[in-house]
């Protein structure tokens, strides 16, 4: 079984600032290590639920969070951007599952650590065939392209919540309690990755043992919707061909299936970065 680890910061445990996110910020120094570590838990009970192969992905900012020199010897990272499916790539090399650590709420969500989708400065909400979704649909889609389930997933418990809507039968982990945007109940990195490591090892077990959350499949063809935060950014993200603008801050754009879909969107948001 080769195992995806999609891995984003936001929902580590005791991440309740943007400056223990933000690369160059001595927190962001800090956050690095509990990151790395959270995500060698995830890659010991995955490991020894009976996956045979792990691949992590950093889908964090640029993707050079993780410290490379501290992962786990059986992984293998990608790291860097831009890359073909950002913060999951290498869901198209074969992988059987996929697991999402350290994921947040989607933009607008009560009690959530650090909500936003995709881009706090640029994006108001992202819809799915008229859902609206936060990052965790949203990849979850895309590795349902692959036929890809997503058995377990880790943040606050907003997060915790929203994965379960997106997807029945997900095994999630909370690694603290948001009370608002910036704070909350956090638990010591070290429980974190104890209840890591168990639910990674009974995520795997079900699924090798034929159980456990299905694909998610959004179906073909898929529509999306951006609303983003100011009308200059519709302006700049109209230039993109196909996509329809349908009013000020709303663009649409519908494509053959998620893969098409998805880097539509990384494009528009590309296109509409403030100078």
């Amino acid at each position: 079984m080769k195992l995806l680890i999609a891995v984003d910061m936001e929902g580590i445990s005791g991440v309740t600032t943007w400056d223990q996110v933000t690369p160059g910020h001595a927190e962001w120094q800090r956050f690095r290590r509990i990151m790395t570590a959270e995500v060698n838990a995830a890659i010991e009970g995955a490991l020894a639920g009976g996956a045979d192969e792990v691949v992590v992905t950093d889908g964090h900012w640029n993707g050079d969070n993780i410290l490379i020199e501290e992962l786990h010897p059986r992984a293998r990272l990608n790291t860097g951007s831009p890359s073909p499916f950002s913060m999951v790539e290498g869901l198209q090399g074969g992988v059987d599952a996929a697991f999402f650590v350290g994921y947040h709420a989607r933009n607008g969500t009560a009690h959530a650590i650090l909500d936003h989708t995709w881009s706090a400065a640029r994006i108001h909400n992202l819809f799915i065939n008229g859902r609206v979704t936060g990052e965790a649909g949203w990849n979850a889609s895309l590795c349902g392209h692959f036929g890809i389930p997503v058995l377990l997933m880790s943040g606050d418990q907003s997060a915790a919540a929203e994965a379960r809507e997106w997807i029945p039968g997900i095994d999630t982990v909370v690694t603290k309690t948001a009370r608002g945007r910036w704070s909350a109940e956090v638990l010591p990195p070290a429980l974190v990755r104890e209840n890591l490591r168990a639910a990674a090892a009974e995520a795997v077990g079900k699924y090798l043992a034929g159980s456990g959350p299905a694909p998610l499949r959004p179906g073909s063809p898929v529509t999306i919707r951006i609303e983003f935060v100011g009308s200059d950014m519709g302006d700049k993200a109209a230039l993109l061909p196909g996509i329809r603008r349908l009013d000020g801050r709303t663009l649409e754009f519908t494509g053959e299936d998620m893969p098409a879909v998805y880097q539509a969107f990384r494009a528009a948001v590309t296109l509409a970065l403030r100078a």
